[in-house]
């Protein structure tokens, strides 16, 4: 039982952008905001980012931070949800791995789930510790010299991961543990830390992912067209920046015929 004061006065950084698996963000945020803690959504961009449900568009949160103006000394813990595009993302940028690098050495708590760990790695943080993750993300672990155990939430020193949504519930409790300081998440860590030898692949995906995608429904005809509508729109004003506004209005259609039109009706006393 909780007392719903664990981390009064706690401040928690939430790093996330589009694309962040929706239950891994709002349940572990829910948990923290009952304990007491004050919670900022940390993001790449200003305004909301969109969350997903495997790969179906979910809802949106409200960012009250960008990178450039978080600063590591505001935050007394961090958390990285997953999903496939939010953590794929954040590894791509050096503001985010320059963060959690920053973050890290601070000594200060960090946790993460599912595919969130592929940030620890991009930004070279994972030699010699051990962890988990989403199965499908243990060879880039193991790869980028981490001990990975097969299990629902392990500990090395600040750091607290779990392998995703199937582990959700005895991650949000070592969670408020681990960002409290508890003395038993010290001494858990401990042990976890002394496992060297990574647990082997697995030999199957899961079999729940498996069956949601086979019995997920395909999207509507008016999503696919408002998808459709909104990359053309993304090319098109890609295209417009590449040329300037020169290039686009001679690539208009009609463009080079109005303008040889104006140069064959120009006065006599305007040619040249």
């Amino acid at each position: 039982m909780t007392s719903g004061h664990q981390l009064k006065g706690r401040r928690v950084a939430v790093l996330a952008a589009d694309g962040f698996e929706k239950v891994e963000l709002s349940v572990p945020v829910a948990a923290l905001r009952a304990e007491g803690a004050d919670v900022d959504i940390v993001s790449l961009r200003p305004g909301r980012i969109r969350g997903v449900n495997l790969h179906e568009p979910a809802s949106r949160v409200s960012v009250d931070r960008t990178l450039s103006q978080a600063r590591i000394g505001d935050y007394d813990a961090l958390l990285i949800p997953g999903g496939f595009i939010n953590p794929d993302l954040l590894r791509q940028s050096e503001p985010a791995r320059r963060f959690v690098r920053e973050f890290d050495a601070s000594g200060k708590p960090i946790a993460t789930l599912c595919h969130g760990p592929w940030l620890l790695a991009s930004a070279g943080l994972t030699q010699g510790r051990t962890m988990t993750s989403w199965p499908g993300v243990r060879d880039d672990l193991v790869n980028a010299g981490a001990t990975w155990l097969d299990r629902e939430v392990v500990r090395d020193g600040n750091w607290l991961t779990s392998r995703g949504p199937q582990d959700m519930v005895p991650f949000v409790k070592a969670l408020i543990d681990h960002f409290a300081g508890r003395e038993s998440a010290r001494q858990e860590s401990t042990a976890h830390a002394g496992e060297t030898t990574s647990a082997p692949q697995r030999s199957a995906p899961p079999a729940l992912v498996l069956g949601a995608m086979k019995w997920m429904p395909r999207p509507s005809l008016r999503t696919a067209a408002l998808i459709g509508a909104g990359l053309a729109l993304l090319a098109a004003r890609s295209r417009h920046r590449q040329q300037g506004p020169v290039g686009w209005f001679r690539d208009r259609p009609g463009s080079r015929s109005r303008a040889r039109r104006r140069r064959l009706h120009r006065p006599a006393w305007r040619a040249g």
